[in-house]
Protein backbone atom coordinates (compact mmCIF):
# COMPACT_ATOMS: atom_id res chain seq x y z
CA UNK A 1 0.00 0.00 0.00
CA UNK A 2 1.22 3.49 -0.81
CA UNK A 3 2.28 5.39 2.32
CA UNK A 4 -0.28 8.02 3.42
CA UNK A 5 0.91 11.62 3.83
CA UNK A 6 -0.22 13.46 6.95
CA UNK A 7 -1.23 17.00 5.95
CA UNK A 8 -2.69 18.07 9.30
CA UNK A 9 -1.07 20.45 11.76
CA UNK A 10 0.09 19.26 15.21
CA UNK A 11 -2.33 20.65 17.81
CA UNK A 12 -0.64 22.09 20.84
CA UNK A 13 0.06 25.35 22.70
CA UNK A 14 2.76 26.57 20.26
CA UNK A 15 0.50 26.40 17.19
CA UNK A 16 -0.58 29.71 15.67
CA UNK A 17 -4.26 30.58 16.13
CA UNK A 18 -6.54 33.10 14.49
CA UNK A 19 -6.27 36.46 16.32
CA UNK A 20 -8.78 36.52 19.17
CA UNK A 21 -9.10 32.73 19.33
CA UNK A 22 -7.71 30.90 22.37
CA UNK A 23 -4.42 29.10 22.23
CA UNK A 24 -4.79 25.35 22.45
CA UNK A 25 -4.32 24.20 26.04
CA UNK A 26 -3.85 20.66 27.36
CA UNK A 27 -4.29 20.68 31.14
CA UNK A 28 -3.60 17.64 33.33
CA UNK A 29 -6.58 16.37 35.33
CA UNK A 30 -5.15 13.05 36.52
CA UNK A 31 -1.57 11.79 36.43
CA UNK A 32 -0.08 8.35 37.06
CA UNK A 33 2.98 10.05 38.52
CA UNK A 34 0.76 11.55 41.20
CA UNK A 35 -0.89 8.26 42.13
CA UNK A 36 -3.95 8.49 39.89
CA UNK A 37 -5.17 5.42 38.03
CA UNK A 38 -4.58 6.93 34.58
CA UNK A 39 -3.31 9.95 32.71
CA UNK A 40 -6.30 12.15 31.76
CA UNK A 41 -6.18 15.70 30.40
CA UNK A 42 -8.58 18.55 29.73
CA UNK A 43 -8.49 20.08 26.24
CA UNK A 44 -9.35 23.72 25.51
CA UNK A 45 -9.30 24.90 21.91
CA UNK A 46 -11.20 26.78 19.24
CA UNK A 47 -13.45 24.83 16.88
CA UNK A 48 -11.25 26.37 14.16
CA UNK A 49 -7.88 25.41 15.63
CA UNK A 50 -5.22 23.93 13.39
CA UNK A 51 -6.50 21.77 10.55
CA UNK A 52 -10.28 22.09 10.58
CA UNK A 53 -13.52 22.02 8.61
CA UNK A 54 -15.78 25.01 7.94
CA UNK A 55 -19.40 23.82 7.53
CA UNK A 56 -22.29 26.11 6.46
CA UNK A 57 -23.09 26.97 10.08
CA UNK A 58 -19.78 28.82 10.37
CA UNK A 59 -21.02 31.74 8.26
CA UNK A 60 -24.69 31.07 7.47
CA UNK A 61 -27.26 31.43 10.25
CA UNK A 62 -29.23 28.20 10.57
CA UNK A 63 -26.79 26.34 8.33
CA UNK A 64 -25.90 22.72 8.95
CA UNK A 65 -23.15 21.86 11.43
CA UNK A 66 -19.91 19.98 11.01
CA UNK A 67 -21.55 16.75 12.20
CA UNK A 68 -23.76 16.85 9.10
CA UNK A 69 -20.98 17.12 6.51
CA UNK A 70 -21.19 13.97 4.41
CA UNK A 71 -18.32 11.49 4.61
CA UNK A 72 -18.74 11.16 0.86
CA UNK A 73 -17.45 14.73 0.58
CA UNK A 74 -14.61 14.29 3.05
CA UNK A 75 -13.19 11.10 1.56
CA UNK A 76 -12.35 10.62 -2.10
CA UNK A 77 -10.21 11.66 -5.07
CA UNK A 78 -8.71 15.15 -5.02
CA UNK A 79 -6.24 17.29 -6.90
CA UNK A 80 -3.41 19.21 -5.21
CA UNK A 81 -2.71 22.32 -7.28
CA UNK A 82 0.59 24.19 -7.08
CA UNK A 83 -0.10 27.88 -6.47
CA UNK A 84 3.30 28.63 -4.93
CA UNK A 85 4.96 31.87 -5.95
CA UNK A 86 1.63 33.71 -6.03
CA UNK A 87 0.63 36.28 -3.45
CA UNK A 88 -2.52 37.96 -2.26
CA UNK A 89 -6.01 36.78 -3.13
CA UNK A 90 -6.24 34.13 -5.85
CA UNK A 91 -8.87 35.01 -8.44
CA UNK A 92 -10.49 33.17 -11.33
CA UNK A 93 -7.58 33.90 -13.70
CA UNK A 94 -5.08 32.55 -11.18
CA UNK A 95 -7.08 29.36 -10.70
CA UNK A 96 -7.53 28.92 -14.46
CA UNK A 97 -3.76 29.02 -14.87
CA UNK A 98 -3.30 26.11 -12.42
CA UNK A 99 -4.62 23.73 -15.09
CA UNK A 100 -6.72 21.64 -12.74
CA UNK A 101 -7.90 18.58 -14.71
CA UNK A 102 -11.59 18.18 -15.46
CA UNK A 103 -13.55 15.77 -13.33
CA UNK A 104 -11.83 16.65 -10.04
CA UNK A 105 -14.36 17.62 -7.37
CA UNK A 106 -11.99 18.19 -4.44
CA UNK A 107 -9.24 20.80 -4.75
CA UNK A 108 -6.39 21.56 -2.36
CA UNK A 109 -4.37 24.74 -2.94
CA UNK A 110 -0.68 24.47 -2.11
CA UNK A 111 0.72 27.99 -1.66
CA UNK A 112 3.62 29.75 0.03
CA UNK A 113 1.51 29.69 3.20
CA UNK A 114 2.80 26.19 3.89
CA UNK A 115 6.26 27.65 4.58
CA UNK A 116 4.80 29.05 7.81
CA UNK A 117 4.34 25.57 9.24
CA UNK A 118 8.07 24.84 9.12
CA UNK A 119 8.27 26.70 12.45
CA UNK A 120 6.17 25.42 15.37
CA UNK A 121 6.16 28.94 16.83
CA UNK A 122 5.16 30.90 13.71
CA UNK A 123 3.41 34.22 14.37
CA UNK A 124 0.26 35.29 12.56
CA UNK A 125 1.42 36.98 9.33
CA UNK A 126 0.42 40.42 8.11
CA UNK A 127 -0.42 38.93 4.72
CA UNK A 128 -1.13 35.47 3.38
CA UNK A 129 -2.36 33.80 0.20
CA UNK A 130 -6.13 33.47 0.16
CA UNK A 131 -9.13 33.20 -2.17
CA UNK A 132 -10.95 36.20 -3.62
CA UNK A 133 -14.75 36.23 -4.07
CA UNK A 134 -14.10 35.84 -7.79
CA UNK A 135 -11.95 32.79 -7.04
CA UNK A 136 -14.65 31.33 -4.80
CA UNK A 137 -17.15 31.73 -7.64
CA UNK A 138 -14.74 29.87 -9.92
CA UNK A 139 -14.72 26.96 -7.42
CA UNK A 140 -18.54 26.88 -7.33
CA UNK A 141 -19.01 27.16 -11.09
CA UNK A 142 -16.72 24.19 -11.72
CA UNK A 143 -18.65 21.94 -9.40
CA UNK A 144 -16.10 21.36 -6.64
CA UNK A 145 -17.59 19.88 -3.48
CA UNK A 146 -14.55 20.61 -1.29
CA UNK A 147 -11.73 23.13 -1.34
CA UNK A 148 -8.75 23.17 1.01
CA UNK A 149 -6.16 25.79 1.85
CA UNK A 150 -2.86 25.80 3.70
CA UNK A 151 -3.72 28.69 6.00
CA UNK A 152 -6.12 29.14 8.94
CA UNK A 153 -8.50 31.19 6.79
CA UNK A 154 -9.47 30.90 3.14
CA UNK A 155 -10.17 34.58 2.55
CA UNK A 156 -8.57 37.90 3.34
CA UNK A 157 -8.63 38.89 6.99
CA UNK A 158 -11.29 41.51 7.68
CA UNK A 159 -13.21 40.96 4.43
CA UNK A 160 -16.59 42.62 5.03
CA UNK A 161 -19.38 40.07 4.96
CA UNK A 162 -16.95 37.18 4.35
CA UNK A 163 -17.94 36.94 0.65
CA UNK A 164 -15.62 34.05 -0.26
CA UNK A 165 -16.83 31.94 2.66
CA UNK A 166 -20.47 32.73 1.96
CA UNK A 167 -20.13 32.01 -1.76
CA UNK A 168 -18.63 28.60 -1.07
CA UNK A 169 -20.72 27.50 1.91
CA UNK A 170 -24.04 28.68 0.48
CA UNK A 171 -23.41 26.52 -2.59
CA UNK A 172 -22.53 23.38 -0.66
CA UNK A 173 -18.74 23.58 -0.93
CA UNK A 174 -17.06 22.29 2.23
CA UNK A 175 -13.96 24.25 3.27
CA UNK A 176 -10.86 22.72 4.84
CA UNK A 177 -8.42 25.19 6.40
CA UNK A 178 -5.07 24.81 8.12
CA UNK A 179 -3.55 22.15 5.87
CA UNK A 180 0.21 21.64 5.64
CA UNK A 181 1.03 20.99 2.00
CA UNK A 182 4.67 22.05 1.90
CA UNK A 183 5.88 18.46 1.57
CA UNK A 184 3.25 17.43 -0.99
CA UNK A 185 3.87 17.24 -4.73
CA UNK A 186 1.07 18.55 -6.98
CA UNK A 187 -1.13 15.91 -8.54
CA UNK A 188 -3.84 13.34 -7.92
CA UNK A 189 -4.48 11.79 -4.50
CA UNK A 190 -7.17 10.27 -2.36
CA UNK A 191 -8.10 12.66 0.44
CA UNK A 192 -9.34 11.59 3.86
CA UNK A 193 -10.21 14.37 6.29
CA UNK A 194 -12.25 13.57 9.40
CA UNK A 195 -13.37 16.33 11.79
CA UNK A 196 -14.54 15.81 15.33
CA UNK A 197 -18.26 15.00 15.23
CA UNK A 198 -19.35 18.06 17.21
CA UNK A 199 -23.14 18.32 17.33
CA UNK A 200 -24.20 21.44 15.37
CA UNK A 201 -20.56 22.49 15.40
CA UNK A 202 -19.60 25.67 13.54
CA UNK A 203 -16.26 24.00 12.84
CA UNK A 204 -14.32 20.92 13.75
CA UNK A 205 -10.60 20.20 14.19
CA UNK A 206 -9.62 17.34 11.89
CA UNK A 207 -6.93 14.85 10.93
CA UNK A 208 -6.26 14.97 7.21
CA UNK A 209 -4.21 12.60 5.07
CA UNK A 210 -3.49 12.12 1.39
CA UNK A 211 -2.89 8.78 -0.26
CA UNK A 212 -0.95 9.10 -3.55
CA UNK A 213 -2.50 7.55 -6.61
CA UNK A 214 -0.62 4.37 -7.59
CA UNK A 215 1.71 4.63 -10.58
CA UNK A 216 0.20 3.39 -13.81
Amino acid sequence: MTEPIDISLPLGPPLMTWPGHPRTEIRPLQRLAEGDGADVSELRLSTHAGTHIDPPRHMIEGGSGVDQVSLDVLIGPCWVADATGRGGALGADDLDSLQVPGGADRLLLRTDNSDLWRSPHAEFPGDYVCLSPDGARWIVERGFRLVGTDFLGIEQRGAVGHPAHVELLSHGVTIVEGLNLGHVEPGAYTLMVLPLRLVDGDGGPARAVLVPEPDE
